[in-house]
């Protein structure tokens, strides 16, 4: 399938790659069908981007939070996740949403929203977890640059 978009411009993306959001996502019900983009040209690995393929203008950040959270590991009840399929945790894939303002410095994440994804079934949903353990606004900014020193050293 092509899809010109707002970011990438002209892409293919596989049927095969297509996620299914079956609810949506936090804000955009609508929005159901998404591709993971690993765009090395954008300037990282850290961060990849989830791309609408009903909405060509709409690809959300995204990262894998324990790049910035080791101990990140939500409690999310199964009924959230029961649409899914059964979930192999070899083929669960965890993302958080990532907000990069103008100033580099106060960019974010969200580890109150994960989005959880199962790769065997190419099915995903966006919860909410219970409780205040972890930030919508978590500050990521120092610790992408600290390891990203880590890295290099």
């Amino acid at each position: 399938m092509e899809i010109k978009t707002k970011a990438f411009g002209q892409i293919t993306i596989d049927d095969d790659k297509i996620i299914n959001f079956p609810r949506g996502i936090v804000g955009f019900p609508d929005l159901t069908e998404f591709a993971l983009i690993h765009d090395k040209d954008k300037g990282t690995e850290t961060i990849h981007w989830l791309q609408s393929i009903q909405e060509p203008g709409f690809a959300m950040p995204v990262m894998d939070p324990l790049l910035v959270c080791p101990e990140y590991n939500p409690e999310v009840d199964d009924e959230l996740l029961g649409h899914l399929g059964e979930i192999n945790d070899d083929e669960l894939l965890v993302l958080v949403t990532v907000t990069v303002p103008k100033d580099l410095t106060k960019m974010t994440v969200n580890l109150r929203g994960p989005i959880v994804i199962n790769a065997a079934e190419k099915k995903a949903a966006q919860v909410i977890v219970e409780g205040d353990q972890y930030q919508v606004k978590f500050p990521i900014y120092d610790i992408l640059n600290a390891n990203k020193k880590k890295a290099g050293e």
